[in-house]
């Protein structure tokens, strides 16, 4: 939503300031700011003061003539005890997927409507794929999204099909009716599948890390270009690393405050 529609909370300078960061959502590079300004409906004079205060607290960086998320917002998201924990256990895992497949690998947890990447090792040999540490994806067009969706509530899948679901790539799932289609055999074998609906060329694997009531905690991916590798072929692979994981979390759960956050 735009600066300019909204009132209360969020047209006070916090308010304005986190609708600047939030335009970074998904976005790689710089902006520019003619494209913030537009995006949150600011005056230019506005955002430029805003950002110049975010600077000065290092949330946003100059590069070039626009601006990117500074390295401070990363260093504090890393305090999530829940988001280290994960990564943490997850690391051994990741690693044996990564030099198993020599493709790229990804942790992920679903929020809301979207992916949020919490860790990705990039195979030697791998395609630019749309995906950073931190960053977002619709949950509908990425397999990572798809399992986590096939093992959430009706009211997580709604709200998806509800945000919309516009097409990202040619061919990107846009009917809710073709979506949920899957959910039946990703829960019967416990893997999904993306083939070039986020981005072209990229095909991948997933599979859900769930917790003993089988909701998802977390999943994990791995991903290549359709001519180096075979999604069918790896998915069981993918999902042994998912399991081993689900048993690791089980153990730490206790006492590191791990839960579900989907629904």
């Amino acid at each position: 939503m735009r600066y300019a529609e909204r009132d209360g909370a969020a047209s006070s300078v916090l308010g304005r300031s986190f609708a600047l960061l939030s335009c970074f959502e998904g976005h790689e590079g710089e902006i520019r700011l003619s494209e913030l300004s537009r995006r949150t409906g600011m005056p230019k004079a506005t955002a430029h003061r805003l950002l110049q205060s975010l600077i000065q607290f290092g949330a946003v960086e100059r590069e070039g003539n626009g601006y990117r998320i500074g390295i401070r917002l990363y260093e504090l998201g890393q305090l999530s005890q829940q988001a280290q924990t994960l990564r943490a256990t997850a690391l051994p895992m990741l690693t044996r997927l990564h030099s198993a497949t020599h493709a790229t690998v990804h942790l992920a947890v679903l929020e809301q409507t979207e992916v949020v990447y919490l860790d990705k090792l990039i195979g030697p040999m791998g395609p630019r794929i749309p995906s950073r540490l931190g960053g977002r994806m619709p949950a509908y067009c990425t397999a990572l999204g798809k399992v986590m969706l096939a093992h959430s509530g009706p009211e997580t899948v709604q709200a998806v099909i509800d945000g919309g679901m516009q097409r990202r790539a040619p061919r990107t799932i846009v009917l809710p009716s073709s979506l949920v289609r899957e959910f039946p055999a990703v829960r019967k074998t416990g893997i999904a599948y993306e083939w070039e609906e986020s981005a072209v060329g990229v095909v991948c694997a997933a599979a859900a890390v769930l917790d003993s009531a089988g909701k998802p905690l977390a999943a994990i991916s791995v991903s290549g270009l359709g001519n180096q590798i075979d999604p069918h072929h790896i998915g069981p692979t993918v999902r042994s690393a998912a399991l081993s994981l689900a048993r690791s979390l089980a153990v730490e759960a206790p006492t590191a405050g791990i839960s579900n956050s989907s629904n």
